[in-house]
């Protein structure tokens, strides 16, 4: 993409142009998305557990025991959706590229929900390198990271099987895309608990 934000992107994510940042244009909706998607037909992305630019509550995260992935809820999709796929990045990874923190696709092409901690149809890896929510946990210190929910209408069913790439579903992904609607919650760590940087392939 150009190396100018468009101007859909700072609004989908709450923000003016000039405040995002470099993590922000490059998630999968930046790729993928655009201001002729965004909204399509109303389609919409919500949660009981937090509203648009809004902390997560440590029940979400690695701050507490037996943390689990938010409730969301979503409006009826464009026509003809077949599928919905959701991605949820770190905007802020300190390299600058998006960390992938949930991927899940085989969602109904519909109005309908994931309930807190429910299993997803389909899930793939996670930049972590497993099939589940990865529990934000942003290095101490750090200004509150941009955790961005992105969900996807697609006009045809994905074959892809559980365990796919976040690489292998963007390009399955391409061409696809009938609609998107965004949603960002904030993360700042207190105390403890860094990612482990140095074992990011490894199971946590």
């Amino acid at each position: 993409m150009s190396d100018t934000p468009p101007a859909w992107l700072a609004k989908a994510l709450g923000k003016a142009p000039g405040e995002l940042r470099a993590g922000h244009t490059k998630l999968v909706a930046a790729k993928l998305g655009g201001e002729d998607l965004l909204g399509k037909g109303g389609f919409s992305l919500s949660s009981a557990a937090f509203r648009a630019q809004e902390e997560l509550d440590p029940s979400f995260t690695a701050d507490e025991e037996d943390a689990v992935a938010p409730p969301l809820e979503w409006s009826a999709p464009p026509p003809g959706t077949q599928e919905l796929v959701l991605i949820v990045e770190d905007a802020d990874f300190q390299t600058g590229e998006p960390f992938c923190h949930w991927l899940v696709w085989g969602l109904p092409g519909q109005r309908a929900q994931l309930l807190e901690g429910e299993a997803p149809p389909r899930v793939g890896k996670n930049s972590f390198g497993n099939s589940e929510w990865l529990l934000p946990d942003p290095p101490t210190g750090d200004d509150p990271h941009d955790y961005v929910f992105q969900l996807f209408a697609l006009d045809l069913p994905l074959t892809l099987m559980p365990g796919a790439s976040r690489e292998q579903l963007v390009a399955s992904m391409e061409g696809h895309v009938m609609g998107l609607s965004m949603i960002t919650a904030t993360y700042a760590r207190e105390e403890g608990g860094d990612y482990d940087w140095d074992d990011s392939d490894e199971d946590k």
